[in-house]
This record gives structure tokens, sequence and C-alpha cells, in this order.
């Protein structure tokens, strides 16, 4: 039997939990839902004499350790990831630990005693790790000695059981290779993309009172979600199918929580904002005439920059994100609908292609707005859209965003 002694100490455990609330305010701007983390502090003060430790009981508890080789092997795994490739080492080390802790659901002591970076690296394994979708907080412990941290114990809040989390994966997983066996062969980086960013808003309605509505169960198992659940299960489907791409949150239009993509495609980083692609997310905020006077897919947040997304989003993200100045795998770009003037011969271009695929309408964008202007002025007050039109009818429907330099029209026979 070994014995040690233990002196006066001071123990304060933290729980944080996240707590889901959804801004419902009738904005033009879209509505979305936001994570709030909050924390109850408890503080005890414990004193000890002397306490008799098994060696069965020694055994149990170095079963809660990570052995140096398993934590090495584990932080090597997560090069390549955009949230932990942006810390310093001993920030990457703590990464580590707190993922070791929510993969192996096992209480671990962290390598630091700062609680203000322990919060901030438990977000940084989320934002990273879709595939964790049994975790909505932590518990942490502070032990002090003379005023001082000498320790901290992380553990985490799970959701569920472990027999339920393995169901789950294998259910999403079947669904996962489902989806991702549809994908078309010979894709490039920007095609992988795009079908992603499509099969997701085909499949996938809006609602906040989805369950699981925070993590991928929503979409892949329920097909309901809101915002990061659209946001992980695309990040999800991109790292699967070898795509870079990490979990962004921040604002947007009225102040409401937001969260979507960061990607990378051909070396360059773009923005995907899945939710705001999904006609079912407006249709929360407009009234039916707009939703049903407006493109299924909304592709104005399909690999975008900086510029184009901070006009109706504000990053206030974990880790610093880069500047996206890249336009060549933008949606309108690599599709040809991308305009500087009113270019007829590209019009045709842009129409004959979307009738030769079979597609129900078309949208156009422009470089600027006074080519927004032209261009409408042509196609709309000029009526010349007629010219590129299969249709015999007087009439046709369109939409127009200003905002965003676009034009959408239906096309029919």
């Amino acid at each position: 039997m070994k014995k040690r002694i233990a002196t006066l100490f001071f123990v304060t455990t933290i729980v944080l939990t996240v707590f889901l609330y959804f801004e419902t305010g009738q904005e033009e701007a879209l509505k979305s839902d936001t994570i709030s983390l909050k924390a109850q502090e408890v503080t005890e003060e414990t004193e000890e004499t002397k306490e008799e430790t098994t060696e069965e009981e020694t055994e149990s508890e170095a079963a809660f350790s990570f052995s140096e080789e398993e934590m090495l092997a584990l932080k090597k795994e997560q090069k390549g990831l955009y949230t932990f490739d942006c810390l310093d080492e001993q920030e990457q080390a703590v990464y580590t630990e707190i993922y070791a802790s929510l993969l192996y659901m096992k209480e671990a002591e962290l390598s630091t005693t700062d609680a203000d970076k322990m919060e901030k690296l438990f977000q940084c394994v989320l934002n990273d790790h879709p595939e964790i979708f049994y975790v909505d907080g932590y518990t942490f412990t502070k032990y002090t000695r003379g005023g001082n941290i000498t320790k901290i114990m992380f553990e985490a809040a799970y959701t569920m059981e472990q027999e339920e989390i393995g169901k789950k994966r294998t259910e999403i997983e079947r669904r996962v290779s489902e989806i991702l066996g549809k994908m078309p062969k010979g894709l490039d980086e920007y095609g992988k993309i795009k079908y992603i960013y499509e099969y997701i808003i085909e499949n996938t309605e809006y609602n906040v009172a989805a369950e699981n509505n925070q993590n991928i169960c929503s979409v892949f198992l329920n097909r309901q979600s809101v915002c990061q659940g659209y946001a992980k299960a695309a990040q999800y489907l991109l790292l699967k199918a070898g795509i870079k791409a990490t979990l962004v949150v921040g604002f947007v239009e009225g102040g409401e929580g937001h969260a979507w993509n960061l990607v990378s495609a051909d070396g360059d980083y773009y923005y995907v904002d899945t939710t705001w692609g999904d006609a079912s997310y407006r249709m929360t905020t407009e009234d039916a005439y707009e939703v049903n006077n407006l493109p299924v897919i909304n592709y104005d947040y399909l690999c975008v920059t900086t510029k184009q997304l901070c006009k109706t989003h504000r990053i206030q993200n974990v880790v610093p994100m880069p500047e996206c100045n890249a336009v060549k795998d933008n949606y309108y770009v690599r599709e040809g609908a991308y305009f500087k003037n009113v270019d007829e011969e590209q019009l045709a271009a842009v129409f004959e292609k979307s009738y030769a695929d079979e597609k129900d309408y078309i949208t156009l964008q422009c470089a600027d707005l006074a080519c927004y202007q032209s261009m409408f002025d042509a196609l709309i007050t000029d009526q010349k859209v007629f010219r590129y039109m299969n249709t015999e009818d007087s009439a046709v429907a369109y939409s127009k965003n200003e905002e965003q330099l676009s034009l959408s029209f239906w096309l029919s026979e």
C-alpha cells in the first residue's frame, strides 16, 4: 500500500455549457441561430492530512492519462487543419489534450493553467472537428495552492451515451457514403465544393426546432437544421472529399450570430455559406411571394471573397481568418455568369448552357453597380432578355438583388 501527504489546497470546478437561443426578429438579413457560452463556478476549500491509495486505485487513475506516444500521434494528425495550424506550439499541445479527452470521453489533465486559453482551444477543437457531435460544453477543475493554480482537469459535457454515439456514427457514415457515392467522378476541387453545397441545400430544410440542430446529426439523420448544423455537415463532407475546410463564426446583419465555412480550392481560400444558399432559410424572414420568386439555390455565397462576404457578414472567429481575394473559383466566374459589362455573346452562351443543362433558372452577377444597372436596363427595361430565352410567352419571371448585384431569370419552354 502506498501513502502520500496532501497539503491544504483549493479546488474550483467550472461547468461550461452551451446554451442555444434563436433570434426571431424580422429583418431583411437572414435569420440564424446563436451559440452562447456561460459558466457556472463552484468553489470549495478542502484540507487533507493523509490519504491512502491502493495499487488498484493508482492503476485506475493511470488509465485516464494519455501516453506521450499517443499524444504525439494525435498531434501529428491535426496538421493541416486550419484552426490547429493557426496556434503556437504550446496551444497545439493543449488543443491535442482536449481533442484526446473528447475523442476517448475521458477526463484529462491539461498542460495549461490558463482557463481563458482553455476556453479558446476547446472552441478551436470543435471548429476543426465536426465529427464530434456529442459534446455541448465542458467542466474543468482548478487546483490552487498558495493562491496559484497548480493544475486544471478537463472533462466534456456529453449529450448522449457511448452506445447511442456509436449507433449515430454508423448511421452518419452510411449516409455520408451514399452522398459522396453519388458525386460525379473526376470533379476538381471547385466541382466537389459545388456538389456538396447543392446537395445539402436540396436535401435540408431550415428549421429552428430541429433536433440536434447544432451538429451534423440534424442534417445527415433528420434533414432539418440551422446554420451551425449546415456548416458542420458541409465541413464534414468537404473533409471526407479531400477539401480543406473549417467552421467560421460571427454575425450577420441585425447582429445575429451565424456560422459558415472557410474552404480551400486550388490553393486559394474562399468562404462558403450553405445556409444562406437555401430558400427554406429565407422563408423565415421573407414573405411567401418573395420566396416563391427566388431561386431554390442562391449561389451568392459559393466560394466568395472576404469583401463579398463582409457585405452581409461580420467575422468574429476564435482564430484570425485569411484575407480571401481569389475569384477564379467563385461560382459566377466558373460558370461564365460574371459580367463586367453587357456582353451579348457572353449572355447568349450562359443562357444556352443553362438550357442544355436543363436548369430551371439562371442567375447573373455583375462586377459593379454601373454594370448591374446597365444589365437591368438592357434585359428588363429594354426587354432584350427575350432574345436569349426559348419561350413564346410575353412575360418572364425574374428576381433582382442589388446588394449582391445579381439578376435571376426563370427558364421556360
